[in-house]
């Protein structure tokens, strides 16, 4: 869900997601039929910003796909009770019961997780920003390959515009997390080493 996705693909992409979805949905027994009708309106806009098969492919929106459904739960949560805004997120996230949360993080996370950054990695690149992740406790937090667990999101092959722009955001203040440990880490993180950080995980597998 974002602005930045062109309104008349979102519109074509929405009609033939709702399909996909509800198809999956009726026949994965995840949701009752009475539910189906609703949970596909909501989750086929979603699907068509940030990927049918958890991979974004615009600018700066994130790719989704094998989050760990506690993160998803606690940022729609977020988006939900308004301590993210971040628009249309928000609004669409307003008169979601805590069920349809629960329902929407565990379809999420089940999507398949994004391939590598397509663009072959700059090894230069790559070294400085395994560098940086080390004395950073990323790993600690984000896992060794940094799949992510709990509510901590996994970063490999997510988005590098996307993490170029939310890291920076944490270091500037400008996102604040449910708790202080993003802005502690990146305080020291110089503003022109984000790239080089992204880089790396955008690329790892």
């Amino acid at each position: 869900m974002s602005h930045y996705a062109n309104a008349s693909l979102l519109s074509l992409s929405t009609c033939a997601m709702r399909m996909v979805v509800l198809a999956l949905i009726l026949l994965s027994g995840m949701l009752n039929p009475a539910f189906a009708t609703s949970f596909e309106e909501r989750i086929a806009p979603c699907l068509a910003c940030h990927g049918e098969r958890g991979q974004s492919e615009t600018p700066e929106v994130p790719s989704l796909g094998a989050q760990p459904v506690n993160f998803l739960l606690i940022q729609l949560y977020m988006f939900r009770e308004k301590l993210r805004q971040v628009e249309p997120m928000t609004a669409a996230a307003q008169g979601l019961s805590d069920e349809e949360l629960r329902q929407l993080s565990a379809f999420i996370s089940k999507l398949p997780p994004p391939n590598p950054q397509a663009d072959p990695p700059d090894a230069a690149r790559m070294e400085r920003g395994r560098a940086l992740v080390q004395p950073h406790r990323c790993a600690f937090c984000h896992q060794p390959d940094f799949s992510g667990r709990e509510q901590m999101p996994r970063l490999a092959s997510q988005r590098e515009d996307y993490l170029v722009k939310t890291l920076r955001e944490y270091k500037s203040n400008a996102r604040h997390g449910y708790d202080a440990s993003m802005a502690e880490v990146m305080y020291p993180i110089k503003d022109d080493e984000i790239p080089d950080l992204a880089h790396y995980l955008a690329h790892l597998r």
